[in-house]
């Protein structure tokens, strides 16, 4: 199977580059981070030149293109900066959900405005003590009259403070099958919302993370995703999107490592020979760049077969677990072969190291998805 890239997708790519160039200050990454601040200023541009919704339909202002697409800028953007690359690609967190399941009104209603960088959007999804086991949910949504009551909180937010909006995930009671559960849109600023700090995180600084308490919320019942009782079905296909898209993100933060490797190892001199003559380093880079390229064909893959109608829950789980782990890999190799300036914000190979930690964690570690490629492999047992 061919996966070189057509012409339209060199020009998508090489539109991201030169935007990421031009805009991605490291020096500004870097104070930034330590304020755990996003810019939003940047994430306005993004979405004027149609980066942020290039796989939303056009109707809803978006590009019209595929999850193919959409991972070949979170690839670029990484690739030049891991912390605002994800960054700047998580605005749009959880959209997918209206993207792919909702009513039209609900679609034009906020997508437009996720795909301009006007609002950033994010999921609500796991909570205090449960992670990703949402058989224990305890956030609920009783119907009342018109509107959804929506008790409960969520933890480790993407967004949680920022956020204008966030997709929540909702037990709605037997009425609608045991162990229901719906997804229902919430605007940030309704009353009895409430999103604390939820502390500082090593990697995906630009991105942080909040608590988010939902006491007596009131929501118009239009405000539901889908069906009552199907938040679980729809939930589980935004996953396995957006596994895929976090294993693009995780290659391009692999090629930035591993661009600043090859950059150093050919100007830094020992012994009077250039590190990159050392036979223990070449292998080394023939190492990494093995795993990034076995990681983005894999990944190229799962976006291809999702964008022709065959989304598959253990290949988008490959994906995540093969390209964080080579990004993880990559990474601490890079540092290593910096030495002791692979621990200094200078060379910039520490932050996407750390990044390569989130990416690898975030959306289940590598337990949750051998645990979902091992179900699909072993099927159910009797």
């Amino acid at each position: 199977m061919d996966f070189s890239l057509t012409k339209s997708q060199k020009e998508i790519v090489k539109a991201a580059w030169a935007f990421a160039k031009g805009e991605f200050d490291k020096e500004r990454i870097l104070e930034l981070s330590r304020k755990q601040e996003f810019p939003k200023d940047i994430l306005q541009k993004a979405g004027d030149l149609g980066f942020i919704g290039i796989h939303f339909p056009e109707s809803c202002d978006g590009g019209g293109m595929g999850l193919f697409e959409n991972i070949l800028v979170a690839e670029t953007f990484c690739r030049k900066d891991s912390t605002l690359g994800s960054a700047l690609m998580f605005t749009g967190y959880s959209a997918e959900c209206l993207v792919r399941s909702a009513d039209d009104e609900l679609k034009n209603k906020y997508l437009p405005r996720v795909a301009g960088g006007e609002l950033i959007f994010t999921g609500a999804f796991q909570e205090p003590g449960s992670g990703y086991d949402f058989s224990r949910l305890q956030t609920s949504a009783v119907q009342s009259n018109d509107d959804w009551i929506i008790n409960g909180a969520k933890s480790f937010v993407p967004f949680g403070h920022s956020a204008g909006a966030y997709v929540v995930l909702c037990a709605t009671g037997p009425e609608y099958g045991d162990g229901s559960t719906s997804l229902i849109l919430v605007e940030a600023d309704r009353k009895g919302v409430h999103a604390s700090d939820a502390g500082e995180k090593l990697g995906g600084r630009l991105m942080p993370f909040a608590d988010v308490t939902f006491e007596n919320v009131a929501v118009p019942h239009g405000n539901l995703i889908n069906k009552p009782g199907n938040g679980a079905t729809v939930l589980q296909a935004f996953m396995c999107e957006n596994r895929i898209q976090i294993a693009g993100m995780a290659i391009g933060t692999a090629q930035g490592a591993f661009d600043r490797a090859i950059d150093y190892v050919k100007q830094r001199e020992q012994f009077g020979r250039k590190l990159a003559q050392f036979q223990v380093t070449r292998h080394k880079l023939a190492d990494m760049a093995a795993k990034i390229e076995a990681s983005r064909y894999l990944t190229y893959y799962a976006a291809w077969s999702f964008d022709n109608g065959k989304p598959e829950f253990r290949l988008a789980s490959m994906a995540k677990l093969t390209a964080t782990r080579a990004a993880v890999e990559v990474c601490d190799e890079a540092i290593q072969l910096l030495g002791g300036y692979g621990y200094t914000t200078e060379y910039e190979v520490e932050h996407f190291f750390r990044d390569a930690r989130e990416a690898e964690i975030f959306q289940g570690g590598p337990s949750v998805q051998k645990d979902i490629i091992a179900d699909e492999i072993i099927g159910r047992l009797k």
